[in-house]
């Protein structure tokens, strides 16, 4: 039987059922009859009028309870700055002290900070649209840091790259001074960093902790690849902060602050950096090195528990970001939401201090971490709607 006799049967009974057969043929076109697209409505009106066309009924809101995991460790609370009434000047930022990852499992209680990244001398290496925002003051880090709060800094990172001995060899002492004339000129606290140069980096650390003495700073950073028992001696000493910095590895991570608690640092003076991948550039193993270790520090293992910073200025780093292309648009726009998103993937792994470097990115940031913060509550019913 052929495919026409078989299409002459079903027309008369409109259905039959066949077994066992081959059908050869060396073109086969199946038409199957669609419903006419439905269009999105836009207004009210529009979704009334679909609502009586359709005759689609829009179900209440239903009872959803958020799929809420409990665990038996609690991430350590780290402070910056001190009240007066201590010595301090004023200002104290918290991060950390966490009992969950996600923010509908348990409100968190301390937003996430923003630290802008400054640095002792001008970086002309900044993409335009950001060297915009500060090239009026990238001469005085000074104002710098000033322009920075009037942006909206929680804390600010001091960069001391005229210290390299490749640059410009500033001495300890130098940087020290430095470290004054900010402390004079802004309340907010401070994260303490140098130049990259393992040698030289520990000796300006200690120095601007001396010069921040009782202020309590985080001094960036100790790692496994210099003097980290100089640092560590520096912030016992002086009353400040360390930043643990290694490769996006959890194991390297707990080793290193395993060391530094051996040292004599104590354990809730600890803020990690398992190293930010910008987007597009591996932020993926970022997440998973960051979701690992604060699952493993709410689970109770006291050697991760640790809040954690993200270098989220690497972001710009990013020729997605920053190179001039016009089918990818107004790189004015695509360089704050690659440094948007990036931070944004940052805080739902749990990260608490964000250093940046874009104003509208850190804009955006602090709002949508201060929407999930405290206040936040997943609803219990689910309210359905025609989109």
């Amino acid at each position: 039987m052929d495919l026409n006799a078989i299409i002459k049967i079903l027309e008369k009974v409109g259905k039959i059922e066949i077994e066992n057969i081959v059908i050869t043929a060396d073109e086969l076109i199946i038409n199957i009859p669609s419903a006419p697209p439905v269009k999105i409505p836009q207004t009210p009106e529009m979704k009334e009028k679909l609502v009586e066309e359709f005759k689609i009924k829009e179900p209440e809101g239903i009872d959803w309870e958020p799929p809420v995991e409990k665990y038996k460790g609690r991430i350590r609370e780290v402070s910056f700055g001190k009240p007066k009434s201590e010595g301090g000047r004023g200002v104290v930022v918290k991060i950390g002290g966490q009992r969950a990852l996600y923010r509908f499992e348990e409100p968190q209680p301390n937003p996430p900070v923003v630290t802008f990244d400054i640095f002792d001398m001008p970086m002309p290496s900044f993409p335009k649209p950001i060297r915009q925002y500060f090239e009026d003051v990238m001469e005085d880090p000074v104002e710098w840091a000033k322009k920075c709060v009037k942006f909206g800094a929680d804390m600010i990172t001091i960069h001391h790259i005229s210290t390299d001995p490749k640059i410009k060899d500033k001495s300890p002492k130098e940087a020290a001074k430095l470290m004054e004339d900010l402390l004079q000129a802004v309340k907010v606290p401070f994260v303490i960093g140098g130049s990259g140069n393992p040698d030289k980096d520990p000796l300006v650390l200690e120095e601007c902790a001396k010069a921040a003495e009782g202020d309590r700073c985080l001094l960036a950073s100790a790692n496994l690849e210099l003097d980290y028992k100089k640092i560590v001696n520096a912030a016992m000493k002086y009353d400040h902060n360390v930043l643990a910095w290694t490769i996006m590895d959890p194991n390297m991570a707990k080793d290193l602050n395993r060391k530094l608690i051996d040292a004599g640092l104590d354990p809730n003076r600890i803020v990690m950096d398992p190293t930010t991948c910008a987007l597009g550039y591996g932020i993926e193993f970022s997440i998973n090195a960051m979701v690992r270790l604060r699952l493993s520090g709410l689970k109770g293992d006291e050697l991760v528990n640790m809040p954690m910073s993200s270098g989220t200025t690497n972001a710009n780093g990013a020729r997605e970001a920053w190179m001039t292309n016009k089918e990818w648009g107004d790189k004015k726009y695509r360089l704050a939401l690659w440094e948007i998103t990036t931070g944004l993937t940052m805080l739902l792994c749990g990260v608490d201090l964000f250093m940046m470097l874009n104003p509208v990115a850190v804009k955006t940031l602090k709002k949508v971490g201060e929407k999930l913060t405290n206040k936040f509550k997943m609803p219990k019913k689910v309210d359905w709607i025609i989109a």
